[in-house]
């Protein structure tokens, strides 16, 4: 069946780096638009991170968007999450996801899958920023 694999996470001080990786199997991958998603003790899931199955457009929620970088490899069926200059409130259990691509998540310019909307999700990887 297909599946997610999250890796990459780990403890961290403050203002130290990682890379989080999502490697899919048993589906083709470059028909799924994916996301990243994390969710820290007591909040609920947010998406942070989004790109188009080809990889042409991402876009990061704005608590991210000058730290963070998705990208993908789809000839490795690899999905990538660059983490710069972390802060405590990084602190989470990450997620990615995936969804098929289709025409609803670009009408007024593309949008990232809700969690709702994400059909195949792996296992997380937590990620602990120390301050």
């Amino acid at each position: 069946q297909a599946h997610l694999v999250e890796s990459g996470g780990g403890s961290v001080q403050a203002g130290g780096s990682l890379r989080l990786v999502c490697t899919a199997s048993e589906l083709t991958f470059d028909d799924y638009i994916m996301t990243w998603f994390r969710q820290a003790a007591g909040k609920e899931r947010e998406g942070i991170a989004c790109i188009t199955a080809t990889g042409t457009y991402t876009k990061y929620t704005d608590s991210v968007k000058e730290r963070f970088t998705i990208s993908r490899d789809n000839a490795k069926n690899t999905l990538y999450l660059q983490m710069n200059s972390l802060e405590p409130e990084d602190t989470a259990m990450y997620y990615c996801a995936a969804v098929r691509a289709g025409w609803e998540f670009f009408n007024g310019g593309f949008h990232c899958p809700t969690s709702a909307e994400s059909s195949l999700w792996g296992q997380g990887t937590q990620v602990t920023v120390s301050s």
